[in-house]
């Protein structure tokens, strides 16, 4: 299970009340003596924004160590900037393994945090201590069942697996819907770009045929008989006996000819046309108002300026 600090899941996550005051900087004491245990540094949050742990700086109670709270185990008083951890006792401080960084922090680490809070304690409640809000004390299993008697509790639970461990498995350790811890949850509004196919339109290519009007010119040749009348240069002369030769029925032949055309039709390819579709990519740009939701908390009759937890 993967755990965040709450300022690096969203920067936007904010918390307000009538002075100002940050959770960050509330002092932490034990309910059992009003023993002042260290300061809230940070708060670890699970994927789900959901709080899982403080991290409390134990400060002069056990010099230079930082542990886990299990947000199950403490009550918070806005009215005093107290956080409460209810049944802490130093010896279990003590027992905790110090936090440095998330890093470190696996289903084994959390195992030894869960581990000592498990562990049975005796400690004398404090009979009375700083008012929390008039809020009621957490009903979980580690609950006192008077103020005067020593406090017991049942034996650590086992058989937890690895792979199938669920924070719900412990309410006691990290149930928040009591009255001193509430869930809220926050909204905002993301734009989602998607692309859905749609059909625009269709093109049909086909052929027709079309009839026009064709003129063409074949020159053709024909043939003539040209029959030419001419006086020879020695017209009159007196020819010799027997070169005239007279013949009746003498005739002169010759073939004429003449072209015709021929015409005709024949289909010939004139074009080819190739069908097909090319795809063409453009980018779309949207802008849209997008609502987000903050978290205010009104006390009294003031209302105060957003703080960052």
């Amino acid at each position: 299970m993967v755990l965040y600090k709450l300022e690096d899941l969203t920067a936007d996550y904010t918390i307000t009340d009538s002075d100002n005051y940050q959770i960050g900087d509330f002092d932490v004491y034990s309910d059992i003596n009003d023993e002042k245990v260290g300061t809230v540094k940070d708060i670890l949050v699970d994927e789900s924004g959901r709080f899982r742990y403080l991290v409390v700086d134990t400060g002069f109670w056990i010099f230079g160590k930082q542990v886990l709270l299990p947000i199950g185990r403490s009550r918070i008083s806005y009215a005093d900037r107290r956080v409460y951890a209810t049944g802490l006792t130093q010896e279990q401080v003590e027992s905790l393994p110090d936090f440095h960084d998330l890093e470190r922090i696996d289903y084994d680490y959390e195992e030894q945090v869960r581990g000592v809070y498990r562990t049975p304690f005796a400690e004398t409640p404090l009979e009375t201590s700083t008012p929390v809000e008039a809020t009621a004390p957490l009903d979980t299993p580690s609950a006192y069942a008077d103020t005067t008697a020593r406090r017991t509790a049942p034996a650590p639970r086992t058989g937890y697996n690895r792979d199938t461990y669920t924070y719900d498995q412990e309410p006691d350790l990290y149930d928040t819907s009591q009255s001193n811890h509430q869930n809220l949850k926050l909204y905002e509004e993301r734009l989602i770009a998607n692309k859905t196919r749609v059909k625009t339109g269709d093109v049909s290519v086909g052929k027709h045929v079309e009839t026009d009007r064709a003129a063409v010119s074949v020159p053709i040749e024909k043939e003539r008989v040209v029959i030419e009348r001419t006086t020879p240069t020695d017209a009159g002369r007196v020819v010799a006996p027997g070169e005239a030769n007279f013949r009746e029925g003498e005739v002169a032949r010759m073939d004429v000819h003449e072209e015709t055309p021929d015409i005709r039709k024949e289909a010939v390819v004139r074009e080819e046309v190739e069908v097909k579709k090319v795809v063409e990519t453009d980018t779309v740009e949207a802008q849209e108002n997008l609502r987000r939701e903050e978290l205010d908390v009104n006390k009294g009759n003031k209302r105060s300026g957003k703080r960052r937890i």
